[in-house]
């Protein structure tokens, strides 16, 4: 039980990456709280988790309005009875029609995204650094994107969410060190989404697993690298991103051959 005693919150969590790392961080002993906007699915999370005999609560959220992201942190404390590892995994864009070239992109699609997947994050941590401190330890993990370095057509406002998030992963690093918190940053691969690639192309999905140098990711991958962040093991680790990407950083399968 890499977890046990360690209360966790975790944004963006009633699916995909989220729940992955809800579900594992549960099954390693820690109790968490499960975030999303959706009640159903919430409490789908929390009954798998409880049904694995793990600990878990549901607590809504709306992470674009300050006040509700720090009531969730409140709300996290008083049901877990503290916090010591936070999970900024809550996105709000990928391609869509709130996305795209500089050129092309209002003012409120920007903002709207840099609120949920940049300020968010800062309003979470800010609220939740002073319940790690008086636990004595904490692990901040903030999901980011391999999209923060490379990024790809149509993704100007998410490649720079999630480049400001890489940098308030090193600011937090710098600042909290002293006091036993660590924070740093996990940048998926290409991940499978249930949702997303229910039907993906066969020919789409050879090109996607060709720029791999070992397979497409799923969000357990990701999960596994969280759970590590979030323990005693990684106490040395602070103020790091993560490349998990199937060896997408170091070159493209496609190039090798």
């Amino acid at each position: 039980m890499r977890l046990e005693g360690e209360r966790a919150l975790i944004t963006g969590s009633t699916s995909g990456i989220g729940r992955a790392i809800a579900v594992r961080f549960a099954a390693e002993g820690a109790a968490v709280v499960v975030h999303g906007r959706d009640e159903a699915r919430g409490d789908a999370v929390v009954k798998q988790v409880r049904d694995q005999g793990g600990h878990a609560v549901f607590v809504a959220a709306d992470l674009s309005e300050e006040a509700a992201s720090e009531a969730l942190v409140d709300a996290a404390v008083s049901a877990l009875g503290g916090l010591t590892v936070l999970v900024n995994n809550a996105v709000a864009s990928i391609v869509d029609e709130s996305d795209g070239p500089v050129a092309e992109m209002t003012t409120s699609a920007w903002e709207a995204t840099l609120r949920v997947n940049l300020t968010a994050p800062m309003w979470t941590c800010r609220r939740a650094i002073p319940h790690m401190i008086e636990a004595g330890h904490g692990a901040i993990i903030n999901i980011s994107s391999r999209a923060a370095e490379r990024s790809s057509p149509g993704l100007s406002a998410y490649a720079t969410s999630k480049s400001g998030l890489n940098g308030l992963t090193r600011a937090i690093a710098v600042d909290y060190a002293s006091v036993g918190i660590r924070c740093n940053t996990i940048s998926p691969g290409y991940v499978l989404n249930d949702r997303r690639d229910a039907s993906l192309d066969p020919e789409v999905r050879r090109k996607r697993e060709a720029q791999h140098l070992t397979r497409l990711g799923v969000a357990d991958d990701v999960a596994h690298a969280a759970v590590y962040f979030a323990s005693r093991e990684s106490e040395f680790v602070t103020g790091v991103n993560l490349p998990l990407d199937g060896g997408s950083s170091a070159a493209r399968g496609a190039v090798l051959g």
